[in-house]
């Protein structure tokens, strides 16, 4: 059975302005390509620009794939981490791009379709790994961790202000049931916070959820590692843009942008760099949705877009 469900992409037109590829052949990588939202977006309004997508999560994949047939000639599908393909990008590609785009937000299909325990309002088994292939899974960390371990994940991962509550909760109610779905979590989580906590429009779970979600697929890390080998393959004069979600991507890509620009020194969220001074900022401030699009989709309303060019 076909889908109905498609994920709605952030940003488009904002995306196409900063990022429009400067010559009719150009290469550009989505290193985080999902269900193709973006990439389709841009195969349609340059047709003479070459994409490759990619994605550790290969049932998305072949998601992307079925939404780009009509462009099947211009685009190469990659399933893996975007760190990986760019850290040894000359097995994978010829031709150095010209435009590397990250949208780090989950998909819709993930918490809507996967059945792998991304969304509170739903009780599916307690899994969150976008790759299969990962031997950590949420709900070992839930089982298995200690409370200490817990609050710090919570904490770090979810800037959770009940980290302590929830991970005390947690450790109380596994000790006579293990806790296997997300439903189930959920609901140990709305009875640890105040009751005015629960009522908010905010879900109790939504930062605990996001924080196992990043713990799990090592989301950070892999934003690290992946943005200066995405700098060393870009064309000169080539733009890199990358969406982000929450203040802990945020933070990471503003620093790093700074970093490369030469603006800063010994920036804490990365180290620096023999490439400082080679990238200018395009985006002084984030760009954000408009209010329109906010109120056609409501995910959009978090979102942080931040561009630079190389200019060496």
């Amino acid at each position: 059975m076909v889908s109905t469900v498609v994920h709605v992409p952030v940003l488009l037109d904002e995306a196409v302005s900063l990022l429009s590829p400067d010559n009719e052949t150009s290469t550009m990588i989505d290193g985080t390509i999902g269900e193709g939202g973006h990439a389709g977006y841009f195969l349609s309004k340059f047709p003479g620009l070459f994409l490759i997508g990619i994605d550790q999560d290969l049932k998305i994949l072949e998601k992307a794939r079925e939404r780009l047939k009509p462009y099947k000639r211009r685009i190469q599908l990659i399933n893996g981490r975007f760190s990986h393909v760019f850290s040894n990008y000359n097995s994978y590609a010829d031709r150095k791009p010209d435009i590397i785009f990250l949208d780090l937000g989950i998909s819709r299909y993930h918490f809507e379709e996967s059945g792998l325990g991304f969304s509170f309002l739903r009780d599916e088994p307690l899994d969150m790994r976008l790759d299969r292939n990962l031997k950590l899974n949420a709900s070992y960390i839930v089982n298995n961790f200690n409370e200490k371990e817990l609050v710090k994940i919570f904490f770090d991962y979810g800037e959770e202000r009940f980290a302590r509550r929830i991970a005390g909760r947690i450790t109380a109610a596994r000790r006579d049931k293990k806790i296997t779905t997300s439903g189930e979590l959920a609901e140990i989580v709305r009875r640890s916070v105040p009751p005015a906590y629960r009522h908010r429009r905010i879900h109790p779970a939504t930062k605990i959820f996001q924080a196992l979600r990043i713990a799990v697929n090592g989301e950070l890390e892999e934003l690290k590692e992946g943005l200066l080998p995405a700098c060393s393959i870009l064309q000169p004069g080539g733009r890199i843009g990358i969406i982000s979600f929450h203040s802990l991507e945020d933070r990471i890509v503003k620093h790093f942008y700074k970093e490369m620009a030469g603006n800063s020194l010994n920036s804490p969220e990365m180290p620096n760099s023999q490439s400082r001074g080679e990238f200018k900022i395009i985006t002084k401030k984030p760009v954000r949705p408009g209010e329109a699009e906010v109120q056609r989709n409501p995910a959009s309303r978090s979102a942080l877009f931040r561009v630079m060019r190389k200019i060496k």
